[in-house]
């Protein structure tokens, strides 16, 4: 059976896009069950329906607090029973109690090789650190900030006169892959996320994946 995804996202939603086309493709064996965002102008959700995807903004102004926000955003994903949420961009913290109802079902891209550059403005960040290489992670999301298990990682170098922007868009180009590989081998079951735990090929994942289509390039 196709791996069931649902995706939240607040942005233009490219790596979004970039799971549709794989899955239009056939070269991922999954089905985005809908895609859901904190912002009702989100390009996202016009990618979503441009593919006939159910898509949904659940905006938080429209709730009290960010736990109702929560409830209601997370409920109506439950209702299309995706075996996998993946946020996608998505720029807001979500609540603890949201996280550990879920546990392993939840995963991020975020533009840094954690556990470096947590949060925002990681571009910058690696610049001001005075690093050698950069890159972009997928990891298991739980209640604290960026801090769950790395899955897999692709790293760019860093070059002489790097502006944020610039090494921005050297690594949106491996984000894409990197991502799209990572749900392969979920798909595939090769990687089993289990709560905090996580299975390589029935063995526990000691280190993230180094995934082909991602290797580190010049």
């Amino acid at each position: 059976m196709p791996l069931r995804i649902a995706v939240v996202a607040s942005g233009r939603g490219s790596n979004l896009q970039a799971i549709l086309d794989a899955i239009a493709a056939g070269t991922l064996d999954a089905e985005v069950v809908g895609v859901w965002s904190d912002r009702r102008d989100a390009f996202a959700l016009e990618r979503a329906r441009s593919a006939g995807v159910p898509a949904h903004p659940v905006r938080p102004r429209d709730y009290a607090d960010r736990a109702a926000h929560d409830l209601a955003l997370f409920g109506a994903i439950d209702a299309a029973a995706p075996d996998l949420i993946v946020c996608a961009g998505y720029m807001r913290l979500i609540g603890a109690a949201a996280v550990e109802a879920r546990p392993g079902r939840m995963i991020n891209i975020h533009p840094s090789l954690l556990p470096a550059f947590k949060g925002l403005h990681t571009h910058q960040q690696a610049l001001d650190a005075g690093v050698t290489e950069h890159g972009a992670s997928v990891h298991v999301v739980t209640a604290d900030l960026d801090a769950g298990p790395v899955l897999a990682q692709a790293r760019v170098p860093v070059l002489p006169g790097d502006t944020a922007e610039a090494l921005a868009a050297r690594v949106l180009a491996r984000e894409h892959p990197l991502l799209l590989e990572t749900l392969r081998w979920i798909a595939d079951g090769r990687l089993v996320l289990q709560g905090s735990r996580v299975q390589v090929n029935g063995r526990p994942l000691t280190a993230p994946l180094q995934l082909a289509a991602n290797q580190r390039f010049a």
